[in-house]
């Protein structure tokens, strides 16, 4: 299945008459697929950046503004969450009004929105923009494959989303030591404002290099009623998934929301055999690689965000490394993800992507569970291996997978599909955090008070071991201010130790999770729609 393109080569999205993109050349810039994947790359690392790097700036915010735990907790839960139920929905926008448009328009507001955060006196409007910058962040990421995928052809399309996947990695693992750096020497307004000069370059490049793609049967209408339902099942999933950690799996709440989430899927999925033009049209997911894509990339970013989230606490809290220095000994992390995706794009252009899919997963599964061995005085030697072995494993599957899911969509729902990647990662990101969280709460329960009496501590009233308890799953030793040193000294030894046990098992459970996402390897192929309506620009 295949699908014409036509390109608006003024640019403009307007009414401009269509040609033809195999009768097109690019001249010049515009349109030229290099130029336009630097440009995508630009916006895309500001987005990419703000997922870990206002995590560094929580803590000044929350002094400055007086914030609560809980108010510091939404600047988080509002973004994802705005990113999360908005994503499919954006790159149906896009796939309507254009790719170039929505990318722009995206750009532009994540920008605008940075600087407000940034302006904003009070913890409230902090939250509020916080959603905008969510919202606007979902018009821009699918926007930014649907631009490579209508602009590259097919034997380059791999490396482009190689290189595209390179800088989502880089920026995200190099998140932490940016912010680190700017909130120690300058504020924690300057994590957002950084947003600012970056997105007026990512909109200048795009206003003179991007070519708006347009297929021939795009959508022309707006399934309102299914965007409302998928966006209610979302929604309910990614909230269950977020107060589970507080409210415990077992609460009739957490379950209330995941009831409600079925249903409004199930009635998403009715709706959609019903209407002229589905927001997504189910026949789709008759594309067994494309499907298999997608859950790969949930069980990646359970394995991989959830496992990460506590190496972040073990560096700081059991190492007691700073921001900036715990983000340095990510770097191998990050230099593997830089060196492997392009090499991996182009190996997955040359063999097809099983092999490259499940070796990776291979990969990311020994590194997780080499991680389940680091323990209080492991050296800083064996943990950049295990790193790196995770940024090699990661590589060919942050490409591959996407390549599966955009590649085998067709042209027109190209947008869609890049949402569908998106909101695959994200809600897979959330699920690992709460699962693997839920794992080492229950570890640290289980060992905590054994651990506490054969230490020869004082016994704890029930409320004293449930705060205990919290502390130590955040990699803290709960010393309360005036004890002795020695008596300091083996409180920290108790709890570094029962964290120590927690991460291992969440580890563990991580390294399983990759192993399973081997066999789903498998059954992805190269995508058979990778081709169409990319012939619009020489290389």
């Amino acid at each position: 299945m295949t699908s014409q393109t036509t390109i608006d080569t003024t640019g403009s999205g307007g009414d401009a008459p269509a040609v033809p993109s195999d009768a097109t050349s690019a001249k010049g810039m515009r349109g030229h697929p290099w130029l336009t994947l630097i440009t995508v790359a630009v916006g895309v690392m500001m987005v990419a950046l703000d997922g870990t790097i206002v995590a560094i700036a929580n803590p000044a915010i929350g002094e400055d503004l007086k914030a609560s735990w809980s108010d510091l907790q939404w600047i988080t839960n509002a973004y994802f969450l705005a990113l999360a139920v908005s994503l499919i929905t954006a790159g149906k926008l896009g796939d309507r009004f254009g790719h170039r448009q929505t990318f722009l328009i995206g750009v532009a507001g994540f920008a605008a929105s940075s600087a407000a955060i940034g302006l904003s006196q009070g913890i409230t409007m902090v939250i509020v923009f916080r959603v905008f910058q969510g919202l606007f962040g979902a018009l821009l990421m699918p926007a930014a494959l649907g631009l490579l995928r209508a602009t590259f052809p097919a034997e380059k399309l791999n490396m482009a989303i190689g290189i595209w996947g390179m800088v989502i990695g880089a920026s995200t693992a190099g998140g932490p030591i940016l912010g680190g750096v700017l909130v120690e020497h300058v504020n924690w307004q300057s994590v957002f404002f950084i947003n600012v000069p970056v997105g007026v370059l990512a909109v200048a490049l795009g206003v003179a290099i991007l070519l708006d793609h347009r297929a021939e049967n795009a959508p022309r209408s707006f399934d309102l009623l299914g965007i409302a339902l998928l966006s209610a099942a979302v929604f309910c999933l990614v909230w269950a998934i977020i107060k589970a950690p507080e409210w415990g799996w077992g609460d009739t709440g957490v379950w209330a929301f995941i009831i409600a989430s079925l249903v409004s899927f199930g009635s998403f999925a009715y709706w959609e055999t019903k209407v002229k033009e589905p927001l997504i049209p189910l026949g789709l997911f008759r594309s067994v690689p494309l499907s298999a894509g997608v859950v790969l990339m949930v069980l990646m970013a359970i394995s991989f965000m959830g496992g990460l989230f506590f190496v972040t606490f073990y560096l700081q809290g059991v190492r007691g490394l700073g921001p900036v220095d715990a983000g340095l000994h990510l770097l191998p992390l990050t230099g593997m993800m830089i060196v492997g995706s392009p090499l991996a794009g182009a190996m997955i252009t040359k063999v097809g992507p099983r092999v490259p899919l499940a070796g990776g997963m291979a990969l990311t599964a020994l590194a997780m569970y080499g991680m389940s061995t680091l323990d209080t005085t492991t050296g800083s030697g064996v943990m950049s291996l295990w790193f790196a072995v995770l940024g090699l494993g990661l590589a060919p599957v942050m490409v591959g997978a996407t390549e599966v899911i955009v590649g085998n969509a067709p042209l027109e729902l190209s947008g869609v599909a890049g949402g569908l990647q998106q909101s695959a990662m994200q809600v897979g990101g959330s699920l690992g955090t709460a699962v693997l969280g839920a794992v080492m709460a229950s570890k640290v329960d289980n060992d905590l008070p054994g651990n506490w009496t054969d230490a020869g501590l004082p016994p704890l009233a029930p409320e004293q071991l449930e705060g205990a308890a919290t502390a130590v799953q955040k990699g803290g030793a709960p010393v309360p201010p005036g004890t002795p040193e020695a008596i300091a000294t083996k409180i920290t030894d108790v709890a570094h130790d029962t964290f120590i046990s927690g991460m291992s098992a969440a580890s563990l459970v991580a390294a399983g999770v990759a192993a399973v996402a081997v066999l789903v390897a498998f059954l992805t192929k190269k995508g058979e729609n990778a081709g169409a309506g990319a012939g619009a620009a020489h290389i």
